[in-house]
């Protein structure tokens, strides 16, 4: 609104060079171009992110299963280990030796992370695996695809905002530089007469 009682003002005013009125113009138009587009851009982005998420979601809910597993034994710590001085929620994870049956029926043995602290011979725990039965991750679920979509839409939309106020200072920059122009200029033809008594008589 400021913006707006600014220009109106300053449409008859003597004193306003036609670079300010330009770059009045332009804030205008950015700021109305960032209330507009930036959050259309969002919502289409944020859209078109939750619509691929959530296909995504029912595929890996699709084609992934959770099966139990039977721990055969553990095996010594390795380089997938955390620090045994930190504490991370990995210390929760053991690599263990697993048997597990496959959804398509063939039984499966490999080296797996167990979530025991202390796994035994004999322990059952659960396991992602695909149709194969080959080891996979938990599927996406859709309260976190939804909220990397609000994530995704926001970022665009705040990238939408960054690009138009970018083009704003752009045009307001060769302004400046065309006001400086005109300003040396004007001093060059002003220049050989300047602060001489008599000048203009």
């Amino acid at each position: 609104m400021r913006a707006i009682n600014g220009l109106w003002r300053w449409r008859h005013n003597p004193l306003c060079r036609t670079t300010d009125l330009i770059e009045a113009w332009v804030a205008l138009v950015a700021l109305l171009l960032i209330l507009v587009a930036a959050p259309v851009a969002g919502s289409l982005i944020g859209s078109v992110a939750q619509d691929s998420l959530q296909r995504s979601v029912r595929a890996q809910q699709h084609s992934r299963h959770q099966v139990t597993a039977t721990v055969v034994r553990q095996l010594n710590r390795g380089p997938l280990d955390p620090d045994p001085d930190s504490s991370t929620t990995r210390d929760a994870h053991s690599r263990v030796l697993a048997d597990w049956t496959a959804p398509d029926g063939t039984a499966q043995h490999g080296e797996v992370l167990a979530t025991l602290s202390s796994p035994h011979p004999g322990d059952r725990f659960p396991l992602w695996t695909d149709d194969h039965g080959r080891i996979s991750t938990r599927p996406l679920d859709s309260a976190t695809a939804t909220t990397h979509a609000v994530l995704a839409g926001l970022g665009a939309a705040a990238m939408t905002a960054g690009l138009i106020e970018g083009c704003r200072r752009l045009i307001v920059w060769r302004l400046v530089l065309r006001r400086f122009a005109r300003w040396d200029q004007a001093w060059d033809k002003a220049g050989p007469d300047w602060g001489r008594t008599g000048t203009g008589s």
